[in-house]
C-alpha cells in the first residue's frame, strides 16, 4: 500500500506543478504548461520506465491533438468575434440585444448561459467560452467578471457538448447503453444546471442582493434547460440534449426579459448597461443591417447544425474526409485521426469569412484581422500544446491508472465519494470532457463491478465531475483569458473559479455517494 501512494503521489506531481505555477507563483500559462510538460516526462521516465521514443511520440500525439481540432477552432471562434469587431457589426449586435434588456444580469443569462450553451452543444472545444466572453466584455461587463460567468456556464453542458462526443465516447468504452447513460447523467447534473443561471447572475451583480427581482428569469433559464437535458437524454439520447436545452432555454429566457422590458421593470443603475449609442442619437438601423452584423454567428447556427449528425446525408460524407495515424510508438493500435472538412474549427472559419463578406470586410482587411488573431492567441497555442502533451505522457506512461488504482484499493466501499472527482481530474489535466471519459470510463465500470454498486450510476458520475473539472481546466481558463485579452492572468482567474467548482465537486461527491448506497 505504501508503493500504492508513493506511486500517486508521483503521478500527481504534474498536476500539483500546475496548481503552484498558476496560483502560487502567478506564472503564465503557457511557461507553467510547459513546466508541467517536463515534470510528467521526468516521472514517467523515473516512475513507470517510459522509453524515450515512447515519450516523444506521446508528446508529438498531443501535439497534434491541440493543433487539429482544439487550437484551430479557437482561432476561428476569435477571429470571427475580431471581425464583426472590425466591421462594426458588434455595435449593431449590442445595441440589439440592449433594447431587450439593458440589464447586465439579464444579457449574462442570455448570452453566458443560453449561447454559450447552444455553442458547447453544437462546436464545443472552448467556442462556448471564447465567443461568449467576448461579447460579454464587449458589452461592457469586466473581462474578469465575463470570463468567470462563462466558465460557470460552461461546466454543466459539456458532458453533452460537440453533440453528445464524451457521452457517446463514455457509452461505446464502457458498453452501457447510450439512452440509459445520458438518462442518469441528466438526474445527476439536474440540480447544478438549475444552480448556474443563479450563480452567474450573483456574479455579474457582485452579490446575493443582485439576485433580487432576478431568480424567476434565473430559475426559467436553468430549470427549462435542466428539464429538457433530461428529456432529451431520456428520448433520444447523448447527442441532442445540449442542443434542445440551449435553444428552449434562450426562447423562454428571451421571452420572459422582453416580459420584464415591456412591463416597465426598472433597472438598478448599477446593473445597467450603456452600449454606445442607445438613445436619441443611436444610428437607425434597418432589418437587412441587423441581419448583416448577426450573419456570421447565424451561420455557425445553420452550418453547425447542417453538417451534425442530424442531418446524416451530410455529416457522412464530410466526416469521411479524414486520415488516421498511428503516432505513439508504444501501442501500434492508438490512432489519431483529423477530420479536414467536418470538425468545428474549418466550418466556424467558412462562417466567419462567408459573414465577413456580407459585412463588407475583404480579403485583405481578414487578413489583417487573422494576423492579429493568430498573434494575441499565440500564448495560449504554447498552452494547448504543453496541455495535451503532458495529458498524453501520462496517459500513456500508466500515471492516470496509478492515480485511479490508488483511490479504489484505498477507499473501497467510500469510492464513489472520489468517483467525480476522477472525472473532475481528467478534464483539469486534459481540458476535454471526452478524453476523461477516455481516461476513466472503464476504471469507474470495474470500481463499480469491485464494489457492488450499480454501474451506469457511477460511470455517469465521471461525467458529472466533468463539469467542475471543466470550469478550473488551464486550458478553458487560457482560452478566455486570450479572447478577452487577459493573457497572463490566468492564475488570477483560476483562484477565483476554483471556490465554485470545488462547491460543485463537494456536492457532486455527497449525491454520487448516497445515490450509489440507494440504488
Amino acid at each position: 500500500m505504501l508503493e500504492l501512494f508513493g506511486m500517486f503521489v508521483l503521478a500527481l506531481a504534474p498536476i500539483i506543478w500546475l496548481v503552484i505555477a498558476l496560483c502560487g507563483l502567478h506564472m503564465e500559462a503557457y511557461l507553467a504548461s510547459l513546466g508541467a510538460l517536463v515534470v510528467a516526462a521526468v516521472c514517467a521516465a523515473l516512475g513507470w520506465a517510459m522509453t524515450p521514443v515512447n515519450m516523444a511520440t506521446a508528446a508529438l500525439e498531443g501535439f497534434a491533438m491541440a493543433l487539429w481540432p482544439i487550437v484551430i477552432v479557437i482561432i476561428a471562434a476569435v477571429f470571427t468575434y475580431n471581425l464583426t469587431v472590425h466591421t462594426g457589426a458588434m455595435e449593431t449586435i449590442k445595441r440589439m440585444l440592449c433594447s431587450v434588456s439593458a440589464d447586465r444580469r439579464v444579457l449574462t443569462l442570455l448570452i453566458g448561459w443560453c449561447f454559450g450553451g447552444f455553442l458547447e452543444g453544437m462546436a464545443g472545444f472552448g467556442t462556448a467560452v471564447a465567443i461568449p466572453a467576448s461579447m460579454l466584455m464587449a458589452l461592457g461587463i469586466s473581462p474578469v467578471t465575463a470570463i468567470l460567468a462563462c466558465l460557470i456556464a460552461n461546466g454543466v453542458p459539456t458532458m453533452f457538448g460537440s453533440i453528445g462526443i464524451p457521452t457517446t465516447t463514455l457509452a461505446s468504452i464502457t458498453g452501457i447503453d447510450v439512452v440509459q447513460l445520458s438518462t442518469v447523467q441528466a438526474i445527476q447534473v439536474f440540480p447544478f444546471v438549475i444552480a448556474c443561471p443563479i450563480l452567474m447572475v450573483a456574479l455579474v451583480g457582485h452579490g446575493r442582493k443582485a439576485l433580487k427581482g432576478m431568480l424567476p428569469i434565473a430559475l426559467v433559464s436553468g430549470v427549462s434547460f435542466a428539464a429538457c437535458l433530461l428529456i432529451a437524454g431520456h428520448f433520444i439520447g447523448g447527442e441532442l440534449p445540449d442542443v434542445v436545452a440551449s435553444v428552449v432555454s434562450l426562447v423562454l429566457t428571451f421571452a420572459y426579459a422582453l416580459h420584464m422590458h415591456k412591463s416597465g421593470v426598472e433597472v438598478p443603475e448599477k446593473y445597467r448597461l450603456t452600449v454606445g449609442s442607445t438613445g436619441n442619437d443611436a444610428p437607425a438601423e434597418s432589418a437587412a443591417d441587423k441581419l448583416r452584423a448577426w450573419a456570421p454567428f447565424a451561420l455557425i447556427f445553420v452550418v453547425l447544425l447542417a453538417t451534425s449528425k442530424l442531418v446524416p446525408f451530410v455529416n457522412g460524407p464530410l466526416s469521411a474526409i479524414k486520415s488516421t495515424v498511428n503516432i505513439y510508438a508504444g501501442d501500434p493500435t492508438a490512432t489519431l485521426t483529423f477530420s479536414w472538412v467536418n470538425t468545428p474549427g474549418v466550418l466556424i472559419f467558412i462562417c466567419g469569412i462567408v459573414g465577413g463578406l456580407i459585412q463588407g470586410c475583404s480579403p485583405r482587411e481578414m487578413l489583417g484581422v487573422l494576423g492579429a488573431t493568430v498573434k494575441q492567441m499565440s500564448k495560449t497555442i504554447v498552452t494547448m500544446l504543453g496541455v495535451l502533451a503532458c495529458a498524453k505522457i501520462m496517459g500513456y506512461s500508466g500515471m492516470i491508472a496509478s492515480i485511479s488504482a490508488f483511490f479504489v484499493a484505498a477507499l473501497g466501499g467510500f469510492y464513489p465519494l472520489v468517483a467525480p472527482l476522477l472525472g473532475a481530474l481528467g478534464t483539469f489535466v486534459t481540458g476535454s470532457g471526452t478524453s476523461s471519459e477516455v481516461l476513466f470510463g472503464n476504471v469507474q465500470l470495474h470500481a463499480a463491478q469491485s464494489i457492488g454498486v450499480n454501474e451506469t450510476w457511477l460511470v455517469a458520475s465521471n461525467s458529472l465531475g466533468v463539469s467542475a473539472g471543466k470550469m478550473l481546466s488551464p486550458q478553458n481558463i487560457a482560452i478566455g483569458c486570450a479572447a478577452c485579452g487577459l493573457v497572463g492572468k490566468d492564475g488570477e482567474i483560476l483562484g477565483k473559479i476554483a471556490k465554485y467548482a470545488f462547491a460543485f465537486a463537494v456536492v457532486m461527491a455527497v449525491i454520487v455517494y448516497v445515490g450509489s448506497l440507494v440504488l
